[in-house]
């Protein structure tokens, strides 16, 4: 019986810390300030395109607030990429359009992390309608790899050299480097 309130402890408190998570994230106002640089939201309808987990009724519900009346849609000439899309005019990303209104829309750019970690174009969906699309920011920290120098590679292949012999250390060179 103990193992099953233990159960039922650690559970509960997996639930309430994913709960927590999801507010913070989601719904809190701490943690995300819409940029300023971003234009305002119309104050009108919105078709919106979701291909990764805003496809999932229960995350619409916790975002938005809403389930958005959702409909089979596709983007043709991109595929998807990890958490992001590229353009790519040989295939099409599958996934839903949703009908949002001002406040959903606001609801979706702070999950989404407008301005900070995705941007939202207007693009063509495969059927000829606009939707917007959040697309990801490119990383403000890539660096681009670049070939060692020829001097560190000197460097290194003297000190592969160096370690690579046995060291001898003769009674002379001992009392030298002690005094």
């Amino acid at each position: 019986m103990i193992v099953v309130k233990r159960t039922l402890l650690a559970l509960a408190l997996l639930l309430g810390a994913a709960a927590a998570w999801l507010w913070l994230t989601m719904l809190s106002p701490w943690f995300y300030e819409r940029p300023a640089h971003l234009e305002p939201i119309e104050q009108r309808s919105h078709q919106v395109f979701v291909y990764g987990t805003l496809t999932v009724a229960p995350v619409r519900w916790v975002v938005m607030r809403a389930g958005g009346d959702p409909e089979t849609a596709s983007l043709a000439g991109f595929r998807r990429e990890g958490l992001d899309l590229t353009r790519d005019e040989a295939a099409t990303v599958s996934g839903l359009v949703l009908q949002v209104t001002p406040q959903e829309l606001a609801r979706l750019d702070r999950y989404e992390r407008l301005g900070v970690r995705y941007r939202r174009e207007e693009l063509t969906l495969a059927d000829g309608e606009q939707a917007w699309v959040y697309r990801r920011l490119a990383e403000p920290h890539t660096h681009t790899a670049t070939a060692p120098s020829r001097q560190a590679l000197i460097g290194y292949s003297q000190l592969a050299a160096d370690t690579a012999r046995p060291i001898v250390a003769s009674p002379v060179s001992r009392i030298r480097h002690e005094s």
